[in-house]
């Protein structure tokens, strides 16, 4: 407060700040909001009613009208939902119901929230990081980030995944199409490796991840697709997995969780076919920091911290990329591991989807 009175601070940056650091807090706060609104349904109730008031909503959804009228005023004070003052009634426009209510909308992000309260439920385990620079195994984080991250990528791979990246990889389609194999490494939930399978069924899928508990989920997320009989799962670190021959690997976000990506990197090398092709992706960057200032960056950087180096100091931390490596960090990895081609297929404005040759 003296240096206010002394007049060594410049008030103008000072409101700044202060304003970044209540919307900010806002945020947090309305993230929770939006994380009761997917579980209870409410957003959903709301995208098949049109206007509706807070007895109407309370009564469709079985809950308390008290809470789903105070929960109400946070959704227009947030921007999410309209209020008519006339009739007493909101109303979640379609649009927005793109992004709160429909749960295989691309840019449906509703369940996303479940990760940042996953971080807060595991922050004494990152301070614990921090002081002593030991790691955090994927596998020792709160419940909610998998079911979190899955629902973050599922919607975009559904999307993108076979629309748009393989086709911009050089004669992969017409591989899958003919019949390939394929190795979905890191392949978590099994999102990715239902889709290829599902769109490419003269193509085989092994899918490869450390966390038993996701490959789980993968078997059952494939079962509900179809094609079991094409796609197998098992447990495997990502620089040695089984097989080889590979006529596609994928590394679908992630590569920078791994402790020893240049090794990853040598084993996709010495198992991928002659003419085969790596497909890589992930977050989108650039080289520098000072060249990494988003909101996007923003939040990878913070899963990066308590997430992803986390995980890749747990694993040996050999090379710790983080998600913000850029494509110039990653394309030395592969260039080390004997990778003679590597380039930017495309990029969106979430990721980078790149492609290695040898």
């Amino acid at each position: 407060m003296d240096q206010i009175k002394n007049n060594t601070i410049d008030a103008a940056k000072l409101d700044l700040i202060v304003s970044r650091a209540i919307g900010d807090l806002s945020a947090g706060y309305g993230g929770v909001m939006v994380s009761i609104g997917h579980r209870l349904g409410l957003y959903k109730a709301m995208a098949k009613a049109g206007r509706i008031s807070s007895h109407q909503l309370a009564a469709i959804t079985g809950c308390a009208e008290r809470y789903i009228r105070e929960w109400l005023g946070s959704q227009v004070a947030g921007g999410y939902v309209i209020y008519d003052a006339a009739s007493h009634s909101y109303e979640l426009p379609a649009e927005h119901a793109l992004v709160l209510a429909q749960d295989d909308s691309p840019v449906f992000m509703a369940a996303a929230w479940a990760i940042p309260a996953s971080m807060w439920a595991d922050e004494d385990k990152a301070l614990d990081a921090f002081r002593t620079g030991a790691g955090i195994p994927w596998g020792d984080h709160d419940g909610r980030l998998y079911c979190g991250v899955a629902s973050l990528y599922r919607n975009a791979y559904k999307a993108s995944l076979v629309a748009e990246w393989l086709p911009a990889l050089d004669g992969v389609i017409e591989k899958l199409k003919a019949g390939a194999l394929v190795a979905d490494v890191g392949c978590g939930h099994g999102h990715s490796t239902a889709l290829m399978a599902e769109a490419f069924p003269s193509s085989r899928f092994r899918g490869f991840d450390s966390h038993q508990e996701s490959l789980d989920e993968a078997r059952q997320v494939v079962a509900t697709a179809g094609g079991t009989e094409r796609v197998t799962f098992e447990t495997a670190r990502a620089d040695a997995y089984s097989g080889s021959d590979y006529d596609l690997i994928c590394f679908f976000d992630c590569l920078r969780d791994m402790g020893d990506p240049l090794a990853v990197a040598k084993h996709a090398a010495r198992t991928i076919a002659r003419n085969g092709t790596v497909m890589l992706v992930e977050p989108y960057a650039k080289d520098g920091v000072d060249d990494s200032i988003s909101p996007v960056a923003r939040m990878y950087y913070a899963a990066s911290t308590t997430i992803c180096c986390a995980h890749a100091i747990s694993d040996g931390g050999h090379i710790v990329l983080g998600a913000q490596a850029g494509e110039k960090r990653l394309a030395e990895i592969f260039r080390k591991a004997g990778f003679t081609r590597f380039r930017r297929a495309m990029a969106t404005p979430f990721n980078l989807v790149l492609e290695a040759r040898l």
